[in-house]
């Protein structure tokens, strides 16, 4: 007998509301709520909970190599008690280094940007890369018409 795994991380019906006012400290708490702001207006998406921690930002459909699928948000993040971890999609690092030389302090790895303090980087460098990895997902180009495919 075949069984599939479940996701874990899955939208909810928990409030994205309710999730930031309980992060415990004071700093952070203002950085979720001002981050969770910057995303909703750069994606133009409502913010959703995907799983207990993640707050994500529309969805896109994945399929890896063995044939397996998902959903995940566009854009996420988390309040994490040592940074504010930005979910971007994966190879950012790469695809957007000339953009991230620009935003101020910050580490990277696998698809995950993290950020210590919001005013420590650069809001415009940041909403930038956000809009770069949404396109990423639908596809785009920079006018918003569809990427040219090789």
């Amino acid at each position: 007998m075949v069984t599939s795994k479940q996701p874990v991380t899955v939208p909810t019906g928990a409030g994205v509301g309710d999730f930031l006012s309980a992060v415990p400290d004071e700093r952070r708490r203002a950085d979720a709520e001002r981050l969770c702001a910057i995303l909703r207006e750069v994606t133009g998406e409502p913010a959703v909970m995907w799983g207990s921690s993640i707050v994500g930002f529309g969805s896109y459909r994945y399929t890896y190599k063995s044939g397996r699928t998902g959903d995940w948000p566009l854009v996420s993040f988390s309040p994490r008690k040592q940074h504010l971890v930005v979910y971007l999609v994966g190879g950012f690092e790469e695809r957007h280094a000339s953009v991230l030389a620009r935003l101020g302090p910050h580490q990277t790895r696998k698809g995950c940007l993290y950020l210590k303090r919001l005013d420590d980087v650069d809001e415009s460098v940041l909403r930038e890369l956000v809009d770069r990895t949404v396109r990423v997902h639908k596809g785009l180009n920079k006018a918003g018409e569809p990427a040219p495919q090789p």
